[in-house]
């Protein structure tokens, strides 16, 4: 059974971590953006990467960010993966994760004009400059960095590319299902849908979030069998 990787965004208190890893969530971010109301310091990362269990991977979000402000925050506790969210070239991702030996996913805020190629070639174009590339982590465009909380059409994403995505933008307890079930992403990221303020996570949503991603799953599954006894049927 296929099951959908979740990533928690935007974590400031350690009772939040606690949570979403007692949830079952695969990963949790960070958020190093001094404008966003998620905002931590490498310092305060380096409190909270102390009660990281093994197996929950660290992520940690940049927005137009220097080599040296990534080092510090890879000095400062195990980071799994890089998360860049500004107007970073592929040439400027593929030097910022060399020169902290990690790999990154790249986010791609999808307009309302945005097609199947332009992810394609995006897709390519990210992979082709750095072998630590990881893939695609697709969010909404608004007018500002970082995480929208608003949803894009699902529908333009190409079927070939979904199962290497990362699903994001306006998420909820009430649509994830749902975009499972549809999409088929590798993984679904969530911040401002699980917090009762900004910054702030709430431990039931959460887990209600995680529960409602698993009911996709199992959608998923029920689709997968219903489509394999047609076929043997056609036979």
């Amino acid at each position: 059974m296929k099951r959908t990787r979740i990533k928690i965004c935007g974590i400031t208190r350690t009772e939040d971590l606690h949570a979403a890893v007692d949830a079952g969530a695969d990963a949790l971010g960070f958020v190093f953006y001094a404008k966003s109301p998620r905002y931590v310091t490498a310092q305060r990362y380096a409190e909270l990467a102390r009660e990281l269990p093994p197996y929950v991977n660290a992520v940690a979000l940049f927005v137009n960010a220097t080599v040296d402000e990534v080092r510090a925050v890879v000095a400062a506790g195990p980071v799994s993966l890089l998360q860049f969210h500004g107007d970073e070239t592929p040439e400027a991702c593929a030097q910022l994760a060399q020169a902290v030996q990690r790999p990154f996913t790249r986010a791609f805020r999808v307009k309302p004009d945005t097609t199947a190629a332009d992810l394609l070639e995006s897709e390519a174009q990210y992979r082709a400059a750095s072998p630590w590339f990881s893939g695609l982590l697709l969010d909404t465009y608004v007018d500002a960095y970082g995480g929208a909380g608003k949803v894009f059409d699902w529908s333009l994403i190409p079927k070939e590319l979904a199962p290497r995505v990362v699903l994001s933008g306006g998420l909820s307890v009430h649509n994830v299902t749902g975009a499972v079930a549809q999409v088929r992403p590798f993984a679904v990221d969530i911040s401002s849908g699980v917090e009762a303020a900004k910054g702030i996570k709430d431990a039931r949503k959460i887990a209600a979030f995680i529960d409602a991603v698993r009911a996709g799953d199992a959608t998923l599954l029920s689709q997968e069998h219903h489509e394999s006894e047609s076929s043997q049927r056609r036979r």
